[in-house]
């Protein structure tokens, strides 16, 4: 009897240590084509305890690991806000195929990422962290559910220049006739873009949706962008009710020049709006 109380003992003790140290985990979620690659990291919390949670969209081509994404983590962490990352359909170690994907079914990634995270037990509330084609999803996001869902918004140099690349017919390179398209458009990354993906940029109502979201959101752009000029960024922080924006001198659309600067004031931010 003595023996078996012992072992309760240490049972209990371990689940709490477990569950007051940090955690790092793998996970796959539902999404719109398959099955999401998906990174749960948590900071210290106590047994019970509530954490706030940001989410994190990559951008076009890339996935859900990187310096800038890694720093980001690492000092929401610090803050003691929890971080879930993961890699688009089509991207990383996600299901799908990448002539698949298109902004609206990233959008469907993100919402069913979204409800995964609020049934979490430690989910306090939920924010969204897009860069670049990633930044414009999450905007939209945010625009289409709300400040009753979405706490707040921070758009790394949000690519809404999309559309426009769509409608020019030129998309990172590559050069097509937006009005009699291929079944894919192949770029100069080796990457096939489908017909889908332009036919529904072209009409894409990416401000519009954003401009519904009414709750904080901070846009930051480097002025050196070449791949999304700033004033696309600008724009976002005119239609938001609550934006605000902070441009960098000389930096780039990766933020590879200070990644670490850029990755503080986000970080910052959200750690300031959220407690």
């Amino acid at each position: 009897m003595k023996l078996r109380k012992t072992i309760a003992a240490m049972a209990v003790a371990l689940c709490c240590a477990t569950a007051s140290a940090q955690t790092d985990s793998t996970l796959s979620i539902n999404g719109s084509m398959g099955k999401l690659a998906a990174r749960l990291q948590l900071p210290v919390i106590k047994p019970g305890e509530k954490c706030h949670m940001v989410i994190l969209c990559h951008g076009f081509t890339g996935d859900m690991n990187g310096s800038l994404f890694d720093n980001i983590t690492s000092r929401l962490n610090e803050y003691g806000i929890g971080v879930l990352r993961f890699d688009f359909n089509g991207h990383g170690r996600s299901e799908g195929d990448f002539v698949n994907m298109t902004v609206p079914n990233e959008i469907d990634d993100a919402m069913a990422v979204i409800s995964f995270v609020r049934n979490l037990p430690t989910t306090a509330d939920i924010s969204l962290l897009g860069h670049s084609q990633g930044g414009v999803v999450a905007a939209m996001t945010a625009g289409r559910l709300g400040s009753g869902v979405v706490r707040s918004v921070v758009l790394m140099a949000p690519a809404a220049v999309l559309r426009d690349d769509a409608l020019r017919g030129n998309t990172m390179g590559a050069m097509y006739d937006p009005w009699h398209l291929p079944e894919y458009i192949a770029l100069p990354s080796g990457h096939k873009l489908g017909r889908a993906y332009v036919q529904t940029a072209l009409d894409l109502p990416i401000y519009d949706t954003a401009a519904r979201f009414g709750g904080p959101a901070l846009v930051i752009h480097g002025m050196a962008d070449r791949v999304v000029p700033y004033t696309y960024g600008q724009r976002f922080s005119r239609v938001m009710p609550e934006c605000s924006i902070t441009l960098i001198p000389g930096e780039d659309h990766s933020f590879t020049r200070n990644t670490e600067y850029a990755a503080s004031l986000a970080a910052d931010w959200l750690a300031k709006t959220l407690k």
